[in-house]
This record gives structure tokens, sequence and C-alpha cells, in this order.
């Protein structure tokens, strides 16, 4: 899923001031920025394929401090320009920050806050949205990065309206991605929005990727929190959700377990991990649904009871708007893409009465491609997703929600 804003006249209304052209896109790199995310603007805006109708653009490679740049595997970059290119691009692209724990440097700081205030548009890929951040670029803003770095842009910089479920936000002239691959569909909405429908087609064809992905990264949510809420007093609360799953209770019975109100509990909760506390719990029974339809022989009805939910109605709601599938059609998926060998066993081992399920945790025994591969070949729906998927041989990478985004909420 993605998300345009529309509610932002003044900046779509926004013109460049200066030497600044709209053709020009300036790349900024930083050393040890992970070199995928980097070559995704490089790949996107700096070579030529006119010849399949994709408009070109003026590419400026850009070091935001002093090389040479060390990136992934110990290679060194030098960037053919410095920071006073980035004063006549009219499209700025960050396209990862090095540590989410460390400061950017404040000479590109300055240079993005005076690229914003004269119109450029400002891209962050990934944890590029941190940099944005602590130039203060997404104060009061919407905005997305990697889901598991989503909870602690929350808490490090609450003015910025962090939605982790999201492939990018584009909130007029400024722009987040979701991790690695989300760059790709983001940089393909730039081009949509620059030059049309036809030109991110041609484009897309190129790279060999589906055009729009449909879905956000819900799928991809394995890490039930960050790390750092371990010390925080809700963390003992968290772990009694994780471990009671199996039981039917509500975001009420988290509030009084914390003494806290319902209000105060979901703006602490939100301000720890990035997500309203009613969400995380869906979210954390439907994972738990997904382990057991990989693991277990139970029925939906008793994978439904043993994750919580009230009925099967409300398991597979939710199951399908998560996962873009039935229960049992991601089942038979997932078991579809398993060695004949690897049986489901109980989970209990015991053959008796059932037990609490297993917490979730990200290195349990099921691969987590296997789990990506069976949700994103779930045929339900027939959505435009899924004939890319199948066409193009990119399950892992092409989600499979059925529905199109809307203009709000999804391109």
């Amino acid at each position: 899923m993605s998300h345009d804003s529309t509610a932002a006249p003044e900046a779509a209304a926004r013109k460049l001031s200066g030497r600044r052209r709209k053709e020009i896109v300036a790349v900024l790199l930083f050393s040890g920025g992970p070199i995928f995310e980097s070559s995704i603007p490089l790949s996107v805006f700096g070579i030529d394929r006119q010849d399949a109708g994709v408009p070109r653009y003026r590419l400026l490679v850009c070091g935001g401090e002093e090389g040479p740049l060390r990136t992934t595997g110990g290679l060194e970059l030098t960037a053919p320009h410095g920071l006073e290119a980035i004063s006549r691009a009219g499209t700025v692209v960050v396209p990862a920050w090095r540590s989410i724990t460390s400061p950017p440097p404040e000479e590109a700081l300055d240079a993005l806050r005076r690229a914003h205030e004269e119109g450029a548009r400002i891209v962050g890929l990934c944890t590029g949205a941190f940099v944005l951040a602590a130039a203060g670029l997404l104060d009061g803003r919407p905005a997305t990065t990697h889901w598991m770095y989503a909870p602690t842009l929350a808490k490090r910089y609450p003015s910025v309206h962090v939605d982790p479920r999201e492939l990018f936000v584009d909130d007029g002239d400024v722009l987040t991605s979701a991790g690695t691959a989300a760059g790709i569909d983001l940089c393909l909405h730039i081009v949509r929005t620059d030059h049309g429908n036809e030109a991110a087609g041609a484009l897309a064809r190129r790279l060999v990727v589906p055009p729009r992905r449909s879905g956000g990264q819900e799928r991809y949510l394995d890490r039930s929190l960050p790390e750092e809420i371990g010390a925080d007093p809700l963390a003992e609360v968290v772990a009694w959700a994780l471990e009671h799953l199996h039981e039917q209770f509500d975001v009420e019975t988290l509030a009084a377990r914390a003494y806290m109100s319902r209000r105060t509990f979901d703006r602490r909760f939100r301000s720890l991990t990035g997500s309203a506390p009613l969400q995380w719990l869906i979210t954390q029974r439907v994972l738990q649904a997904q382990r057991l339809l990989e693991t277990s022989d139970y029925s939906v009805d008793e994978v439904a009871g043993r994750c919580g939910f009230r009925s099967p109605v409300a398991l597979r709601g939710h199951f399908r708007r998560q996962l873009g599938s039935s229960p049992a059609a991601y089942r038979a998926a997932y078991r579809a893409r398993r060695p004949q060998s690897d049986k489901p066993a109980d989970v209990d081992g015991t053959g008796g009465p059932p037990g609490p399920p297993p917490v979730l945790h990200p290195e349990g025994p099921v691969p987590l491609q296997s789990r990506r591969a069976a949700a994103s070949a779930v045929g339900s729906g027939a959505s435009l997703s899924t004939a890319a998927a199948t066409e193009n041989g990119r399950e892992a990478y092409v989600t499979s929600r059925a529905s199109l985004p809307s203009q709000r909420s999804g391109t």
C-alpha cells in the first residue's frame, strides 16, 4: 500500500526557485550507506532509456560528507559532486542513512532544508527518512520507513506521523519509502507522477519489476516489538499478551494490566511501537495463525480458537485483510511449496489437548522466504499483482493484495 496526500495543496503548488530544474535529480550519498538502496535512484534516474519511451532525467551524485565513501562489502566510492550541486536539483534523494543511532552531518541537513525552502522535492528511501526527520522536514507529516525501524523513528521524532504499514508515502514535496525494494516502488511513482503511467510502465519493464505493487509492509512484520521496548514498563504487559494470544482479551484488558486508562495506554503504546495497540494485537494473532497453518493440521476453526479470535469468521476477515488470502488458501499454497518430506506435526508434540501456542519469533523453524512465497502465491481475487507475480516469477517480491490502492490510500 502507498499513501498519496491530497491535503497539502501548498506543497503541490510550490515552484522551484533559482537555478533549480525539475529534470535534475540529486542523489545524496553518505559513507556507510548500503549499496543496494544507493543504487536504486542511480539506476532509475541516471540511465538514458529514451529508446524505451522513458523521459530522461539529469543525475547529480553528491557526497554528503568528505570521501571516499565506504559502502557494502568494503567498497569505496567517490562522488563526482559535493553538497553545492544540490542547489541545481528539483528533486533530492537520500537513499539510506548509515545508522539510525547517529546524527547526520549538519552541513547536509542545511542543504536539504535549503533545497526544500527553494521548492525542491525531497525523497527519503528506507532509513533516509531519519535524515529527513533530523532536518525537520517530516514534522507534522505522514511518513514511513523500513518496518523494523518505524518504532524508533516514531519514538525519536514524535511529531512525525509514522505509518509502518505503507510501502511509500507521498506527501507532495516530501516523500518516504519502506526498505530496499520499496525504494523502487517510490522511484517508479515519481516517474509516474512526472511523466505518466506509460513512461513508468516502460521503465518497469526495463527493470523487470511490476509497474506498481499493491499491499503494504504488514506481511513482513516478523519482530513482535523493537528491542528497545525491553526496558520500558509496558514490556511486561506486552510479554503477557504474547504468551496469552490463545485467550480472548482486548486492549482494555492490556490497559488495565498496565494500570492505565485506555487513552493513556493507546498513546504510550503508539509512542513506543509506532502502531496502535489494537492493530498490533490483531497482527500478532494473524502471525500466530500463519504459524499454526504452516506447522499443524488443525482446522481453520481450531486455529481461530488457538489464536484468540472470537470466531473463524473474524480470523478469515483479518487474515484476508492482512495477507490477501483466506487461511485455507494460504495453507494450500504454503504446503505446495514445501518439500514432501517436511510434513506438519502436532504443535504441542503430545497428541493431547491443545496448549497455548508458541510465541512468534523471526528465527522460528519456518523459513521466512517460504512464508512470503506462500502469501504471494495465493490466487485469491485474481489480483493484478498476483498475475504479475505469476508472469515474472517474482513471488518473493510482489505482494498479492487483491485490491488496487486508491488515490488517497495507495498507488
